[in-house]
């Protein structure tokens, strides 16, 4: 089950990465809220010369059974100054395999919108 869990957190950080970028990785403060030892939301500040700033906010949702089935991350929009969607990616599980199904918000639909090329099926015999 940690290698499961592992093997989930390092496909969703992986994705979710591609909205960092490399050199601001030092200058993140994370809050995270959690409920019976589950995250469920997690505030990421950027530190600007010594102050804390919105950047980035996710919110997960879980199963009956604690796995992970979505990750919604926004990103601060200081003109609105309000969290805006960004990207969700949901996860489904079935027999030794784990799909991560990846969207990305559009703002003239409203939704979020499937991103077939980042779908990703790991196979995990650990299951």
């Amino acid at each position: 089950m940690k290698a499961l869990k592992t093997m989930i957190l390092c496909a969703i950080m992986m994705v979710c990465g591609m909205n960092v970028m490399a050199d601001n990785r030092d200058n993140l403060i994370y809050n995270s809220e959690e409920i019976n030892g589950l995250v469920m939301s997690q505030t990421v500040y950027k530190n600007e010369g010594g102050m804390l700033v919105n950047y980035q906010k996710l919110v997960y949702q879980y199963d009956a059974q604690n796995r992970r089935i979505e990750e919604v991350t926004m990103k601060w929009n200081n003109s609105k100054n309000a969290w805006v969607n960004d990207v969700c990616i949901r996860s489904s599980y079935e027999g030794k395999s784990i799909t991560n199904t990846y969207y990305k918000w559009n703002n003239k639909q409203n939704e979020f919108v499937l991103v077939p090329e980042m779908t990703l099926t790991i196979d995990n015999p650990n299951l």
